[in-house]
């Protein structure tokens, strides 16, 4: 993967490039995501990508002082196609896995087939998202939050629940690819379960209780050696 330092050539002085790639089965909404997020357009019946799509979207991120140059590759989720896809992802920075939630088959595919071939034959510092798409469709889920957070936190992966219909988490995808990219050790917190979260929360709250108590008796201990 390139580093946020390299391969600047034609670009700004705070301006990054990050190739994006998604991949996964046809049908769970790669396309639609990508419009979403690049035009704000949703469409309920699209063509199937043909081998691959090209697109760029230009974002900036305030903390960082800088501007990312999104360099995003829609790959196609047939069968056929699947070789192919290795010359997209082999420099990727980036790989969004894209299941539907009301597809069993498209996730296990995920899990079976594609984090094995990228465990193998990406960039070892890939930044990997797996992204629940057509969260509208909760009521028919086969696939649930539980089981999404669990194989994403297994492979240090960010987590997020989509609807490109209802542009829901679409945005929050490619920023968190964008911080990640940005802050290498940035700390992946969307795949922890609710229970995690407590737990984290309540360490945060304990430590800075202990930290504050900390200081106070060191100001303490520093006013009765000056008095």
């Amino acid at each position: 993967m390139t580093s946020p330092q390299e391969d600047k050539l034609g670009l700004e002085d705070n301006e990054i490039k990050c190739k994006v790639v998604l991949l996964g089965k046809s049908g769970v909404g790669k396309t639609s995501i990508i419009s979403r997020y690049i035009s704000n357009t949703f469409k309920e019946s699209l063509m199937t990508t043909p081998g691959a799509n090209f697109i760029t979207k230009k974002v900036e991120f305030p903390e960082s002082k800088k501007t990312i140059k999104f360099e995003i590759w829609d790959t196609a989720g047939q069968e056929r196609y699947r070789s192919l896809a290795k010359v997209f992802y082999n420099n990727a920075s980036a790989c969004i896995l894209v299941y539907d939630i009301t597809k069993k088959d498209s996730f296990d595919d995920v899990r079976d087939y594609w984090i094995p071939e990228l465990k193998n034959n990406a960039p070892k510092n890939i930044i990997l998202v797996l992204a629940g798409n057509k969260s509208d469709l909760y009521l028919n889920e086969q696939v649930n939050d539980e089981e999404g957070k669990a194989l994403a936190k297994k492979h240090n992966a960010i987590y997020l629940r989509t609807s490109a219909k209802l542009n829901s988490s679409i945005d929050e995808v490619f920023n968190n690819i964008g911080n990640k990219y940005l802050n290498p050790d940035m700390e992946i917190t969307s795949n922890l379960t609710k229970e995690e979260m407590i737990q984290k929360s309540e360490k945060l709250r304990r430590d800075k209780i202990k930290l504050e108590n900390n200081n106070n008796n060191n100001n303490n201990n520093n006013k009765k050696k000056c008095c």
